[in-house]
């Protein structure tokens, strides 16, 4: 069976994508396997299950709404709590049109981000003592209404 060994993310600027990506995910540079090799690939550090990422120079823009994006979960932190700590490393918010209008209580919320290359991704968590905690439902601030679902923010 084929697995997943790799994902390469589109960037314009290599050092800064990979750079925001360690971070974020708490990765390791995977060193150069041959004299020359500077290509950015990002692995979990070992011991972690994960797939590796690459940032992959490309010349093609961002999309608004990509057809492939990275799904994150927040894990034990509260999803806020995680979204402040992406932001500041370099991610923004997104306006995103299609969160949903009626969620469903036992969904969890999600958040729609992008790196600081523009490249889509969502962070999935529970919000902890704040009004919809599990209802799946961001903040005002943080997108208007819609639906899930839809390309690059499902």
């Amino acid at each position: 069976m084929t697995t997943i060994k790799q994902i390469s993310l589109g960037v314009t600027d290599d050092v800064r994508a990979g750079e925001f990506w360690r971070q974020a995910l708490g990765y390791v540079r995977r060193p150069p396997r041959f004299e020359g090799d500077d290509w950015i690939v990002l692995e979990p550090p070992p011991g972690v299950p994960g797939a590796a990422i690459a940032m992959d120079v490309s010349r093609s823009p961002a999309e608004e709404f990509p057809r492939t994006h990275l799904d994150l979960d927040a894990g034990d932190r509260d999803l806020d709590e995680e979204v402040d700590r992406l932001v500041a490393l370099g991610a923004r918010r997104v306006d995103w049109p299609h969160y949903p209008d009626d969620p469903r209580p036992e969904e969890p919320a999600y958040v729609v981000l992008a790196d600081p290359e523009g490249n889509r991704f969502c962070v999935e968590g529970r919000r902890s003592g704040r009004p919809h905690a599990a209802s799946g439902r961001p903040h005002a601030a943080e997108a208007a209404p819609g639906r899930r679902g839809e390309t690059a923010g499902a």
